[in-house]
């Protein structure tokens, strides 16, 4: 697995669409050439440019975006994170090759969850991730279905 590192790659992956979503979190996913030999259209990606130069290898690429705006301590945020790229290790070979961008959409409540490294905030981003992944393996067609809420 691959880790998105910068902006456009972000962007491009973010671009792609919705693939699923839970309470806390959506998965958006950007379908790479399976030849990374012939350029895919930029038509598709709009103005981020040609998926080949930015995913030189055809596998799977993740990125994490955790906004200050949803969890405020930075030990919240890397304890997020670092959930986030242990779950989608394990579900790695069941989803399809392509660049997701995994992104916090809503903040956990602070009066259920009083420490940022309590095992109880750590089962339920867990519970959510495992969730949400499940649903991207189960959707692993070319085209990705948009989730409305």
């Amino acid at each position: 697995m691959q880790r998105l590192k910068t902006r456009a790659q972000f962007q491009a992956a973010l671009a792609g669409g919705t693939v699923a979503r839970t309470p806390h979190f959506a998965l958006h996913r950007l379908v790479l050439p399976v030849d990374t030999g012939v350029a895919a259209p930029s038509a598709n990606l709009g103005p981020v440019g040609n998926a080949q130069a930015l995913f030189p290898v055809a596998e799977l690429w993740l990125g994490a975006m955790v906004p200050k705006r949803w969890a405020r301590r930075a030990v919240t945020r890397n304890a997020i994170k670092r959930q986030i790229y242990t779950v989608a290790q394990t579900w790695q070979a069941d989803l399809p090759v392509a660049a997701y961008v995994l992104r916090l959409r809503a903040t956990f409540d602070r009066k259920l969850f009083i420490s940022a490294q309590s095992e109880l905030l750590k089962q339920a981003v867990r519970a959510e991730l495992q969730q949400l992944l499940a649903r991207a393996a189960r959707h692993g067609s070319t085209t990705p279905p948009t989730v409305k809420d």
